[in-house]
């Protein structure tokens, strides 16, 4: 089973975006490249960069969280991701790292970057996605609901804001896994423009339809936001559910403007369709 992964959405610096990544980070790679989608690859962290003009912006709501095990490495990722960019929370120790950053980089996507001594790993990097807003309160809710969606998933770590607090049993910070693939949940008060949109979305490779239609029946909450495979769920977080077959089907130079056209008509992809086009 493919591991869920994230598409940026961009208007249209989506390689120049993926290459400046690459050209940070170790062990990188773009694995293929198309004047609309950019996909690439952080040490094994896939990350697909979409041109998708100008109608949704990237928000903090959901970041790259990054644990490196030297503080070296921790400076040196923060000062390269910066240029041209902007400073959400200093870089500085906290109750959680001694050495930790928040920034916004030059394409409007936001990093966490932190150094975690305990670390077997040079580099780790997982989505953290931060419940605000409309939503603020309802990340514990939000993870149980996808852990029944999705199957080899669980809830890893849940610690609520302490009794004394005004937020009292909301989530200071969580971790959960999803189609193998792990995930940082916080609600964030007094971030009222933080909120979950196309910007960033979650993108699920099924081999099935039946699969597909499990999913999208499950999570699938604004009809209006449904389109060419995206949905929306209740938390307004947005959602690409793609047959796996389709990057060959799109690879096919003769046969890939037929299966445009077909998937263009689509709410819910079809793989009987697409395979037919």
């Amino acid at each position: 089973m493919s591991k869920l992964y994230n598409c940026l959405w961009f208007d249209n610096e989506a390689h120049e975006a993926a290459s400046f990544y690459c050209s940070i980070f170790n062990n990188t790679h773009i694995t293929s490249t198309n004047p609309i989608v950019t996909e690439f690859t952080i040490d094994g962290f896939k990350v697909m960069a979409l041109n998708g003009g100008p109608k949704f912006n990237i928000n903090p709501a959901i970041s790259f969280f990054v644990n490196v095990n030297t503080v070296d490495e921790v400076n040196r990722l923060w000062n390269a991701l910066l240029v041209g960019g902007e400073v959400m929370m200093p870089l500085d120790k906290y109750d959680w790292s001694p050495r930790y950053g928040w920034l916004k980089d030059k394409y409007g996507f936001t990093w966490q970057i932190a150094f975690n001594q305990n670390s077997p790993d040079p580099l780790i990097i997982k989505p953290c996605m931060l419940f605000t807003a409309g939503v603020f309160g309802q990340a514990h809710q939000a993870m149980q609901f996808y852990t029944k969606v999705f199957t080899q998933s669980q809830i890893d770590l849940h610690i609520p804001y302490q009794p004394e607090s005004e937020f009292a049993g909301k989530t200071l910070f969580a971790e959960f896994t999803l189609r193998n693939t792990p995930i940082f949940a916080m609600d964030g008060p007094n971030q009222p423009n933080y909120t979950f949109n196309e910007g960033v979305s979650f993108v699920v490779t099924c081999d099935t339809q039946a699969e597909i239609d499990a999913i999208w029946d499950k999570l699938s909450f604004v009809p209006e936001a449904e389109q060419c495979g995206w949905l929306k769920d209740k938390f307004g977080v947005a959602w690409q559910i793609v047959p796996s077959i389709l990057g060959k089907l799109m690879s096919d130079p003769a046969r890939s403007p037929r299966v445009i056209a077909a998937f263009l008509k689509m709410k819910k992809f079809d793989i009987e369709t697409l395979v037919n086009a």
